[in-house]
């Protein structure tokens, strides 16, 4: 892992870029998967879960039996587990719920505001190396308690025929109405324009690899997405108070997600970069993912800076997924910063807690996304109408101000339609 000592400003841009290169080859296959299960359907699915999964279904819907069997697989202690996240999620995501607005803005006119849910949401969560069933919790609990009427899930099936045990038990937990065995783009293709088994959702929820993440982005001209996210990162910021076997482990939790993740460390000595490049080669010998980790951590980075500042203007500029602040003072830090998925405060705040039972929600922003996108929140399963309602005097009250705003803006029409009223009120 490279160590950069005190690179100028300049040159944070560049050593803020991702490790996720544009291919035209993945965009033109994920396109041609898209276009065919739009065309095709479930027969399209079939063909795509043996073709990819190396899987023959026989069906493509989860049933009911299956879902049953899988929980007596799920042993007492991941139970328990995967409750107790469940209880601090639906804490958390639950206080996120925004009070209705009713405000006059003038006397005889009032303007409402109302959260609606989303009604079909559909979820994505990938199959891979590991069976990630925190990723159902995150993203189903927030569906629940915002209200939406339908919610389906598809994951794959892998070549074994099955689907880890843990991700059925945890998405009928929190209340999944549909499961189905579909993964990669022609999942999110199949939410998007429908087919015979799997209904059309209006938006679209969960990670995956660089196909699954084309085609949500693909697809987002005609169905809403939570964000096109990649490949997870880590930032980590760290003065002469952080704990370099903290760090290293950090940073590596990270790397485990696949080759193709990203950790970075700024802190403001080559003490403590030297300390932490030592944990990391130390720490991943241990690990059983070594192969993920190696190929991470070969584009990951530690870039030494010379202040406090510097190392916070770093940051803003790399915006992270995940944001570790293992400094003096690390709310103040917090405070400025104005680009991150997701801040962890302190030497005892590891990334893991906010990935499983902290209670945040752990699908967020990605490749320098986190400065205009939010992670997935309560808001995200909900949209806001708002109502207005005039009594005949606060129609007259503002309707000299809508009419010269009208006549200004060429809009005849709009000045007619408050003309007429006001006319028909003077004639009683």
């Amino acid at each position: 892992m490279q160590i950069l000592f005190h690179p100028a400003p300049e040159e944070w841009e560049a050593l803020a870029e991702r490790n996720v290169p544009g291919d035209a080859v993945i965009a033109e296959r994920v396109a041609e998967i898209v276009s065919t299960v739009r065309g095709d359907g479930d027969a399209a699915l079939y063909h795509y879960a043996a073709l990819f999964d190396n899987a023959k279904l026989d069906s493509l819907e989860v049933s009911a039996a299956e879902i049953a069997a899988a929980e007596a697989l799920v042993s007492d202690e991941v139970k328990c587990a995967i409750r107790r996240a469940a209880q601090n999620i639906e804490a958390f995501h639950s206080a996120q719920r925004s009070a209705e607005v009713d405000v006059c803005t003038v006397e005889g006119v009032r303007c409402v505001q109302r959260a609606v849910p989303i009604q079909r949401v559909g979820l994505y969560v990938p199959g891979g190396q590991a069976p990630l069933f925190s990723t159902v919790l995150m993203l189903a609990l927030p569906a629940r308690i915002a209200g939406c009427k339908e919610v389906i899930f598809c994951t794959p099936q892998n070549s074994s025929g099955r689907i880890a045990p843990e991700i059925l038990y945890s998405a009928s937990l929190c209340g999944v109405h549909r499961i189905f065995r579909v993964g990669g783009a022609q999942a999110i293709a199949a939410m998007a324009y429908g087919t015979q088994s799997i209904p059309r959702v209006d938006k679209i929820f969960g990670p995956g690899n660089r196909y699954v993440t084309k085609a949500k982005q693909l697809v987002a001209d005609r169905v809403a997405i939570d964000m096109p996210a990649g490949p997870s990162e880590v930032l980590v910021m760290a003065d002469e108070t952080a704990h370099p076997s903290f760090v290293a482990a950090d940073m590596l939790s990270q790397a485990e997600h696949g080759p193709d993740s990203q950790a970075i460390l700024v802190c403001n000595s080559e003490e403590m970069a030297q300390q932490v490049k030592a944990e990391v080669e130390r720490q991943a010998a241990l690990l059983k993912r070594a192969n993920s980790v190696e190929q991470s951590l070969a584009h990951s980075r530690i870039v030494v800076l010379a202040s406090r500042a510097d190392m916070i203007d770093f940051a803003n500029v790399y915006a992270a997924e995940h944001l570790i602040i293992s400094m003096a003072q690390p709310w103040d830090v917090a405070q400025q910063i104005t680009a991150a998925g997701s801040i962890f405060i302190g030497n005892y705040s590891p990334e893991s807690a906010g990935d499983y039972a902290s209670g945040t929600n752990h699908t967020l922003p990605t490749s320098g996304y986190a400065r205009a996108f939010s992670g997935v929140n309560l808001d995200s399963y909900i949209r806001k109408i708002t109502y207005q309602e005039l009594t005949p005097e606060g129609l007259s009250a503002l309707a000299p101000t809508i009419v010269a705003m009208a006549d200004a803006e060429g809009l005849d029409a709009h000045a007619a339609a408050v003309k007429v009223r006001v006319e028909q009120l003077k004639k009683g």
